[in-house]
């Protein structure tokens, strides 16, 4: 009952919250700030990462999804992990930050204790959603890569499935759940009126359900991007873009339907190539 009368109250006040100027902009100095480092660390992981190896099948396997000689599999991990996490901070952050505002000032309304470091647990909350993703999708492309070092038929059958992925994200972004949790990370108002809880448990609790429902509706876009390479600053910029402006922008839901024709076109150019 506590919890439902809290959500109610944080709901009933949303609309009327108004953040002190200074604080305002303090708060945004500080986001711009990690921004600009997350994207410093990004274009040195774009540089230090760039390359691969040619691979039996017309493809080059990049960098990030092999064990150098003398590296362990759990190093090759906290480097992959670390570059990614910087990435998805300069990806996501700008696209995040009405969110996070809005949390940051519905705190201090409320009076709640700490306010800036219950902003920073969401942020971390929602952060650690996107890391536990990279963690997932460095696990599976170290085992295919390493399939496709061992076998020059798997290595082979790689461009095909690439297209057949690009297929699969590019019709997600047809359905109803893409569109729903598109939805959701439209409006951090509605959001945060349901889902706010007091205290730092309640703040990481919001980031990581957060984080979830933006996982679910820009999994397909990080698909997408590590088909067409991870670390790939021009894939990196325009997938960042398309998530930005599919969640400020008015027609956002329709960007989102015109990238998913354009990954099935794409992926099925990939896969008719393979067999001619």
């Amino acid at each position: 009952m506590l919890m439902q009368h809290d959500s109610h109250a944080a709901a009933g006040t949303l609309a009327g919250v108004a953040s002190p100027p200074r604080s305002e902009l303090r708060a945004r100095g500080i986001a711009s700030l990690i921004f600009l480092g997350a994207a410093a660390l990004t274009l040195y992981g774009t540089r230090s990462m760039s390359g691969g190896m040619p691979m039996p099948g017309g493809w080059t396997m990049p960098m990030m999804w092999m064990v150098m000689p003398g590296q362990s599999p759990w190093s090759a991990a906290w480097m992959f992990l670390l570059m990614w996490q910087a990435m998805m901070v300069a990806m996501m952050l700008p696209s995040t930050w009405p969110m996070l505002s809005l949390y940051r000032r519905v705190a201090l309304h409320t009076a709640a204790p700490r306010p800036a470091l219950s902003t920073v647990l969401v942020g971390a909350g929602y952060f650690a959603v996107w890391l536990a993703f990279g963690a997932v999708g460095f696990g599976i492309g170290l085992e295919v890569s390493r399939w496709a070092m061992e076998s020059q038929r798997l290595s082979r059958l790689i461009p095909p499935a690439a297209g057949v992925a690009l297929i699969f994200a590019g019709l997600y972004q047809f359905s109803p759940l893409k569109q729903s949790c598109l939805k959701h990370c439209r409006e951090p108002l509605l959001f945060l009126g349901q889902a706010w809880r007091p205290g730092p448990a309640g703040a990481i609790r919001v980031g990581v359900q957060h984080g979830a429902f933006c996982a679910a509706c820009c999994w397909a876009l990080m698909l997408i991007q590590m088909v067409l390479g991870v670390m790939n600053l021009g894939v990196m910029t325009g997938v960042a873009a398309v998530i930005g402006v599919e969640k400020l922008w008015k027609r956002g839901p329709l960007l989102a339907r015109l990238v998913g024709l354009g990954a099935i076109g794409a992926g099925a150019a990939l896969v008719l190539r393979s067999f001619y």
